[in-house]
């Protein structure tokens, strides 16, 4: 499943490293606490924020409360049939309400040979609602700025820029009780986007530099506590003349081992990329938080 690249690459670099240095100095200097459920952080999406592993949800990262800070760290590898994709990240959440998180992708181009890398530098906001003990769902709106290191294959199939922000807004909701005795978490994510691959093959394209409105779902039951089975859905813009880009879908399995150590895994599925169909695979994702 995972090359031998990957343990290079799951190395932060330095930015990133720099910032997981100064979330824990400033988690522990505000005595970072664990007050949440468990579970009720989610996970690390594949972009650096708080969700499943494809789509972003409302939840903020970490297990803080009022007037706490929280801090992650993630390290996640994707294997498909003719890419891998290795993330690493880290997040700053405080007082349950905002979350600031960067994110290094490393996109292998494992058949074709070379590779595309972004930096993404994500902020969330809760707005409304809460995700337990209330009928108003969770509400939070997210903002991405992804730039690319090298904009010269995402040029030539079409792409307009190197850089580009995509605006959400997510809504989620934790039901009790909801299935057979177990409680069952939905999300929906409606995003403002002219990424193209999440923007990895750029943003835009020479023919149309609109906005596009994508739609991403997902629904997770918890087993446990601890142990959550789920699916997630997301719509691509689909911009770029050269080859289409298919809406991505997972099912995956999360371990809340406890506040500070969890993992993920999933099969995705994710279409037909850069014009290689059929591109499915294995997702394996490690989270640590304070």
């Amino acid at each position: 499943m995972f090359n031998s690249s990957y343990l290079t690459s799951a190395i932060p670099p330095l930015h990133i490293r720099g910032l997981l240095l100064l979330t824990c100095v400033l988690a522990n200097s505000a005595m970072a606490d664990t007050s949440r459920v468990i579970a009720t952080g989610g996970a690390t999406t594949i972009e650096g924020s708080a969700g499943g592993g494809l789509v972003p949800w409302a939840v903020i990262n970490g297990y803080n409360s009022s007037d706490e800070w929280s801090a992650s760290a993630m390290a996640t590898h994707v294997q498909l049939n003719d890419f891998s994709l290795n993330v690493t990240g880290a997040s700053l959440s405080f007082d349950n309400s905002v979350e600031l998180s960067v994110a290094r992708q490393t996109f292998n181009l494992d058949t074709l040979g070379g590779e595309l890398a972004q930096d993404i530098i994500g902020l969330k906001y809760k707005i409304a609602g809460e995700l337990l003990y209330t009928q108003l769902p969770q509400l939070s709106i997210g903002v991405q700025y992804k730039r690319l290191d090298d904009f010269t294959l995402p040029s030539l199939v079409g792409a307009k820029d190197d850089w580009g922000f995509d605006v959400y807004l997510a809504a989620t909701q934790l039901y009790f009780d909801a299935l057979a005795g177990h409680n069952l978490l939905l999300n929906g994510t409606v995003r403002a986007t002219k990424a193209n691959e999440l923007g990895l093959l750029g943003f835009g394209s020479q023919t149309n530099d609109d906005y596009q409105l994508v739609i991403e779902v997902s629904a997770a039951l918890l087993l446990r506590d601890d142990l959550a089975l789920g699916v997630e859905y997301r719509q691509k813009p689909n911009q770029l003349d050269f080859a289409r880009e298919d809406d991505w879908q997972d099912v995956f399995i999360a371990w809340f081992i406890n506040k500070h150590l969890s993992v993920t895994a999933a099969y995705t599925q994710l279409g037909s990329i850069a014009g290689f169909d059929d591109q499915q695979g294995w997702y394996l994702s490690f989270e640590g938080t304070l």
